[in-house]
Order: structure tokens, then sequence, then C-alpha cells
């Protein structure tokens, strides 16, 4: 009998995090926010506060995506948008962050580019089908000239500007339990999750430290470009940090004792206050922590 690749429920996303804006149903004009109006309603939220993940939902999706690409010819995006988002619901009000699939997968079309050899591309992506995505976008572009993405992915790691919008108190750890109705455990959850006012305000500080201290330097950049990402959402927006895929890679411990947050706050303190000693004895901590996680991306 001839064997079948099957698409079993036990896989793990990708070793990736997530930066994620929720925006509220006001900030959507019509007839976009009557459309995620009724799809909230329609499935009911993925976290229903603050404390809560939004951790399934993004591993249903991902698997959902993988089932669709074994079933394919390589291709660089998917023909339509997604129609779908995660939704959370924090203090009665509803707050959508859409997937935004086909812009996400342009942007992830541009990184492949940069990063993998041009021999191996062409064997992951033929340049013809490269080709088409480009002019698709340059197409959707002049439709969509004020697009932008809600979600920001990275692999192996979670950037070090990603930790400035929030504070020690942001932090949500969910330690590993039983899922009910199910034979398996639930993995350990890690986020960070504050409001958009807070996040402007912490950038904000943290940019201005970095531009007089250390103007110029990839982390000073990171900031600005972080910063003008979040001034595209409305000014009621949350704004989450998802270690995603990255706790099946930590493990439990490791990420109950992460404090990465509040290492960043304490190394931009340093800056400010001139301790320069301080603030590179903080970023050689981090910067190593994160080191030691990307170096499992060659690990078998």
């Amino acid at each position: 009998m001839q064997s079948v690749t099957a698409v079993r429920t036990s896989v793990l996303p990708p070793y990736a995090a997530h930066l994620r804006v929720y925006e509220p149903l006001a900030a959507y004009p019509e007839p976009e926010r009557a459309r995620w109006q009724a799809y909230a309603a329609s499935r009911g939220p993925d976290a229903g506060s603050a404390a809560e993940p939004v951790a399934r939902a993004a591993l249903d999706a991902q698997r959902g995506a993988l089932a669709e690409l074994l079933a394919r010819t390589p291709r660089a995006l998917p023909e339509r948008e997604s129609e779908q988002a995660f939704v959370r619901l924090v203090d009665g009000v509803t707050y959508v962050c859409p997937w935004a699939t086909r812009l996400r997968s342009w942007q992830a079309l541009d990184e492949l580019t940069e990063s993998m050899p041009v021999a191996l591309l062409d064997t992951v992506l033929p340049q013809a089908v490269r080709q088409d995505a480009v002019a698709a976008r340059a197409r959707w572009r002049v439709a969509h000239p004020d697009a932008r993405p809600w979600i920001l992915t990275a692999r192996w790691e979670v950037p070090m500007r990603w930790f400035l919008p929030f504070g020690a108190e942001d932090r949500r750890f969910v330690p590993a339990g039983p899922v009910e109705g199910e034979g398996r455990p639930e993995p350990a959850t890690l986020f960070y999750l504050t409001s958009m006012a807070q996040a402007r305000r912490r950038v904000a500080r943290g940019y201005r430290v970095l531009r007089e201290r250390l103007r110029g330097t990839p982390l000073a950049l990171g900031a600005e470009e972080i910063g003008r990402w979040l001034e595209e959402f409305h000014p009621r927006s949350l704004v989450e940090l998802d270690y995603g895929g990255l706790v099946h890679v930590m493990g439990a411990e490791r990420l109950a004792a992460d404090r990465t947050a509040a290492e960043v706050a304490d190394g931009l303190e340093a800056l400010r206050s001139g301790d320069a000693e301080g603030a590179s004895r903080v970023y050689r901590t981090v910067t190593e922590r994160w080191r030691q996680v990307q170096a499992l991306r060659q690990a078998n």
C-alpha cells in the first residue's frame, strides 16, 4: 500500500514570536467594521480577558496553513487575502487583529530573498513564481497605498526592540497544564499585553535615550521603526508580544524565569543615568540569552 502523509493535530508551530496590534471595532470603517463585528459574534473571542493567551487560535491557524501547503504546488502567497483575525475581549470591548496573510507573505518573501542563496531559493520558489508575486504586490499597492500588517513575525528570537513597548507589569505567564477533554497537555505560554498609549509612551521614551546615547545603532534604528509602526494604528488599540512557538524550544523553566522586558527597561534606565557599564551588562545578558535560543536552529 502506498504511504500517505497526514497532517496530525500534534504538529508544533514554527519557532517564531509575534508582535500584534488589536484595534477596537470602532477603528475599522464600514463595511469592514460590520464584517469584523459579525465575525467576532459568530465565533466568540479567542481570549476573553487580558490574562488569557490566543495561543490555541494561533496554533489552529498554523495547522490550517500547513495542511493547505501540503496539497499545492509551490507558490509565494495566498490567492486572496485572509478574512480571519484574532479576537480579544478586554473589559467588555472587542478588539480585532486581522491575519492579513497575503500582505505578510509578501514581506516574508522579501526576507527569504535576502537570507537564502539564489540556487536554494529557486528550488523552494522558482523565479517565475517570485516574479508573479512581485507583480501582484505592485498592482495591489496601487489600490492599498496605506496598508500595513497588524502582525510582525520573528523566527528563532524575540528582537530586543520588541520589548520596548512593554513593562514588567504587562507580563503574563501561563504554566503548562491539561487541556479539558483532551489527553495532551497545553504548553506553557508567555506573552505581554499593554495599551497602545502605554506602548507609544515607552517606545518614545526609550528612543530618546537611544538616539542621544547610541545614535545610528541597530537598536536605536529599531526603536524608531517600531515607533513608526505603532503610530499607524488606532490610539485605543492593544499591543501584544507573544513568544509563540518559541515556548517549545525554551522550555517551561526558562520561560518562567524570563524577565527580558524588565531587563531591557533597566538597561535603558542605566543608559539614561549615564551608567554605561550597567547598560552594557544588561545588553550582554539579554543578547546571550537569545543567542542560545538561536543556536538551536542548527541543532538536529
